[in-house]
């Protein structure tokens, strides 16, 4: 005679309840082998569900708090269940099918080693898909279900024997149910897999019933949550939990030990596979479990209850490496929806082979340069360690200030010279000489997400390499705004898709650090644009989306931050846009009507020197005039875009467009930085190269989608680049013509002496005089071989306040130049200081500067304890008798926070590198979506 049925369903008061609850027990009432008694378990309020509890016939009715978890409201029922009873455990959305119960019964029946029967669980909403059918879990535990979000076929209706089953809808055998209830410390995950484990080792065994049909809502009363968040702390804290519960005795501690180096792992993980959102559960899942050894102490003695064989009877039962893969490895069933990128075959490659020769050609005498100067560059430091240093929060490398943040430029510099680790120098040689061809290839990608077309992405490339602003920063040797230019269209080619994946989103991120740290002046435009892309998210409800694009900002904020909130404790914001590197004021800027065409300097496109060169000086060829118009093309072209089909993607790259052009206006004149006495106006080059990459890309909307007929589009393509080629020609020749400020070196900064000397020791200082024209003394201190790139410092050239270094440095001046304070030797010595060098006169001095000048020299050369080395190209160099004494080091409370900032800095790197990485499963999905923007969508909603 088959055994009494005592089913224990479990509610939980909602506003949803009520309906899926009278479902529920109409579904019961309709079971052909009728249940024995039936336990209502309510968690929280009862009233809401009581007329449907009164009609049910329930024996018995238990009111739980709300918080109540579904494994201890079971266990709550089951000890007011008779003896000799199998318990049945069902929840308000679970709707078994008229044979269930039968069919559960027959499994207990046919096989007294069964202790659980477990139904075939399907979709609420799609009773054709498989929800549950039996679970089993790897050597380490994870588990892995047999059969969910399969159609269902009956392809499984012949599996018997399983581990173990999901929770919902099982039937214990009467005698075995004590030792087999839900364990509450699994908190809502692998309850039914748990339970399995323990029949299997009381010589019990859990058997499917295929033809037990039971409907469920994913998310619902039992199982995990729905929310992809609380589901993963859920199962992680399961996983975790059983680990310890099965591990034998002298393994538990070194689990438990293993749980927060374990979440380490799993961060790194699931960074690299492009979970990040799985990243808070893995810690907190790792914290909950450590901070409950009672739990696990309860779960082990359930365990020890039942026990009686090994756990070798769990071994045939584990997931095979066949069973994963099916299970978890990606696979290629979605259409593959990208073209091939034709980078060869498209023209691409002689894109860049031909912007390489055109830079040759350009650049010749640079190539027997071992050190480009002029303008705004500078050596680098000579190892790769003293860059690196330089790029890290502490005692900066040029005056006796205390600890700063570095310019997170100097991580950029640190990066370049690590590419030519035995001559750092070199590579800004290098760079200059491979710019033209890298800007070309930058431009080729950022037409890829655009346009298929092999001209149109060639003529952008075109266009993006001969920009003005980018050939302007070439000759006047500004390499923060050439690493700028060359970043930004990587930029756009990764951020465009930010919302699409975390790979994206973590190479945009990194490359936003490093387009910010290059030109801060663009941070109000992009800001802007990363806030429009938040916005558009939201509007589309793109959950995923709006996280994996929040995080392009953030290590953007975590770089910045140091010199952000010391320029704020300053009060002066405003320093936030100033240029990184060495201060350099450049030839004369352009106006802002010639700035709104384009040009960052007053000559347009450097036609005023070409046509000077040539002896041309009519007043009626003046190139402000008539230079813009060769770039009407292209611009007629751009504002054309927001009204071809791909109108989105077109008004789009013409609201950067537009961003570049305010941003070069807001800056234009704009002096936060001054060097020397002289003030250094913010360069514009920098927004004219985003205004001029929304033009590019805008207009090759136009020509992709706008003009249908390929000739016109040809034509249309010629004339824009013509024209562009015209603008370029003069900066093209003008380190031939000798137009260009670009010089052979200095490897060094100082005279050799203080080279030689200072080769081997960093911390040797030497103090810098200038004579100004109004008969003043500027002064700075350079701590090692030279001035470097790297060692600049924009706290240190937008200081408005004389702190208390600035203080000691100007009085130390004040008494070394004129005829007083005998002890001014011995301070210089006791600051570090060894070498004075008071630079070489300028070509056009004043008579103040003359004079000033020749004092100081007579002032030095008439006091003890100088040594004058004598007259070098750099100027007029004495050395102090006295041994310099070391640099002071920084404080402590200086180191701490140094730790903090670079440790910081290295983790924000760190996560983005590992979310930037490509996986297979990446590349797949990536595979699957189209690499044109819009192409298709757009044009099919015309």
């Amino acid at each position: 005679m088959p055994p009494a049925v005592h089913a224990v369903l479990v509610a939980r008061s909602s506003p949803q309840a009520a309906d899926q609850l009278e479902r529920t027990l109409a579904a019961l009432a309709e079971q052909r082998r009728p249940v024995d008694a039936l336990t209502i378990v309510v968690c929280g309020a009862v009233d809401p569900l009581r007329h449907l509890i009164d009609r049910s016939g329930a024996e018995g009715v238990i009111a739980a708090s709300s918080g109540t978890s579904f494994a201890s409201a079971v266990r709550l029922a089951a000890a007011r269940v008779p003896q000799g009873r199998a318990l049945w455990l069902l929840a308000q959305d679970t709707r078994p099918e008229p044979d269930a119960l039968a069919a559960l019964s027959g499994a207990l029946e046919r096989a007294p080693s069964v202790a659980i029967a477990a139904p075939k669980l399907v979709d609420e909403d799609a009773p054709d898909v498989i929800v549950s059918l039996g679970v089993s879990m790897t050597r380490l535990g994870r588990t892995v279900p047999l059969a969910n979000g399969e159609f269902d076929q009956g392809q499984h209706d012949a599996d018997d024997d399983v581990l173990g089953s999901d929770v919902r809808g099982v039937l214990l055998r009467s005698d075995a149910r004590a030792g087999l209830l839900p364990d509450p410390a699994l908190a809502g995950a692998d309850e039914g897999l748990d339970m399995g484990v323990r029949a299997r080792l009381a010589g019990r065994r859990v058997a499917l019933a295929p033809a037990a049909r039971i409907h469920v809502v994913e998310g619902g009363v039992a199982g995990p949550p729905r929310r992809p968040m609380a589901r993963a702390y859920s199962v992680r804290t399961a996983q975790l939990h059983r680990r310890l519960a099965y591990a034998p005795a002298w393994a538990v501690p070194l689990h438990w030990l293993s749980l927060l180096p374990l979440a380490l792992w799993s961060t790194l993980v699931h960074l690299v596979a492009k979970a990040p959102a799985r990243v808070p559960a893995e810690w907190a899942a790792a914290l909950t479990v450590m901070l409950r050894p009672a739990s696990v102490s309860r779960s082990r003695r359930a365990i020890r209850a039942v026990r009686t064989g090994s756990w070798s009877q769990i071994a045939p039962l584990r997931a095979t490496q066949a069973q994963l893969r099916e299970r978890y490895e990606p696979g290629g069933s979605g259409p593959a929806l990208r073209r091939e990128l034709r980078f060869f075959s498209g023209g691409g490659a002689w894109a860049v082979l031909a912007g390489l020769l055109v830079s040759v050609v350009a650049f010749t005498p640079v190539l027997a340069w071992p050190v480009i100067g002029g303008g705004a560059l500078l050596p680098l430091r000579e190892t790769v360690a003293a860059l690196w240093g330089d790029a890290a929060y502490g005692v900066r490398a040029i005056g006796l200030g205390d600890a700063t943040p570095a310019d997170p430029f100097a991580g950029i510099v640190a990066l370049l010279g690590t590419l030519s680790p035995t001559r750092p120098s070199y590579a800004l040689v290098l760079l200059w000489i491979l710019a033209l061809p890298l800007a070309v290839l930058g431009g080729w990608f950022a037409a890829v997400r655009v346009t298929d077309r092999a001209g149109v992405r060639a003529a952008v490339a075109a266009v993006w390499a001969l920009s003005p602003a980018f050939l302007a920063a070439l000759v006047e040797g500004r390499p923060a705004a050439v690493l700028a230019h060359l970043v930004l269209p990587w930029l756009f080619f990764a951020a465009t898709i930010a919302h699409r994946s975390w790979g994206a989103a973590g190479s945009a991120s990194l490359l936003l650090v490093a387009v910010l740290a290059c030109a801060p002046s663009l941070a109000p435009a992009l800001a802007a644009l990363w806030l429009l892309g938040l916005a558009l998210a939201l509007a589309f409800r793109i959950r995923r989306g709006f996280m994996r694009v929040l995080w392009v900002a953030v290590p953007s904020v975590v770089f910045f931050a140091p010199i952000a909130a010391t320029q704020l404790s300053r009060g002066n914001p405003w320093a936030l846009l100033a240029d990184p590197g060495r201060p350099w004021p450049g030839p004369e800027p352009a106006d802002r009507a010639t700035l709104s065409t384009g040009f960052p300097t007053a000559d347009p496109g450097g036609w005023g020197g070409l046509l000077v060169s040539l002896g041309i000086d009519e007043p009626a060829l003046a190139p402000a005039v008539w230079v813009p118009l060769l770039l009407v093309p292209l611009a007629l072209l751009a504002l054309a875009a927001p009204l071809t089909p791909r109108w989105r993607m077109g008004a789009g790259a013409v609201l950067v467009a537009v961003l570049g052009l305010a941003s070069a206006q807001f800056v234009a004149g704009v002096q936060v930085a001054s060097f020397e006495s002289t003030p250094v106006p913010v360069w514009p080059g920098a927004a004219l190269s985003l205004a001029w990459l929304g033009a590019a890309v805008a207009a090759a909307v136009t020509l992709d989608t706008g003009i249908r007929a390929r000739r016109f589009a040809a034509v249309a393509t010629a004339i824009a680049t013509v024209g562009v080629l015209l603008v370029a020609a003069p900066a093209l020749t003008a380190v031939a013509r000798g137009d260009a400020v670009l010089t052979n070196g200095p490897a060094s900064t100082l005279p050799a002496f203080v080279t030689a000397q200072a080769a081997e020791d960093r911390d040797l200082g030497t103090l810098l005089l200038s004579a100004q024209d109004d008969g003043g003394v500027a002064v700075r201190v350079v701590w090692g071989a030279s001035e470097t790139l790297g060692g600049q410092s924009t706290l240190q050239s937008t200081e408005t306040a004389t702190g208390d270094a600035d203080a000691r440095l100007a009085e130390l001046v004040s008494d070394l130049v004129t005829a007083g304070a005998a002890e001014v030797p011995s301070r210089l010595s006791d600051a570090g200081v060894g070498f004075v060098l008071l630079d070489a006169p300028r070509e056009a001095e004043s008579d103040a500067a003359r004079t000033r000048r020749l004092e100081t020299i007579t002032s030095i050369d008439q006091r003890s304890g100088f040594v004058r080395v004598g007259e070098t190209a750099k100027g007029v160099l004495w050395r102090l008798d006295a041994e310099p004494g070391p640099r002071p080091p920084a404080t402590e409370r200086e180191s701490a926070t140094a730790r903090l900032v670079v440790g910081s800095q290295l983790a924000a790197a760190f996560v983005a590198l590992l979310l930037a990485v490509p996986t297979s499963a990446s590349m797949s999905a990536a595979r699957r979506l189209p690499r044109v923007l819009g192409q298709g969508y757009e044009e099919e909603r015309r």
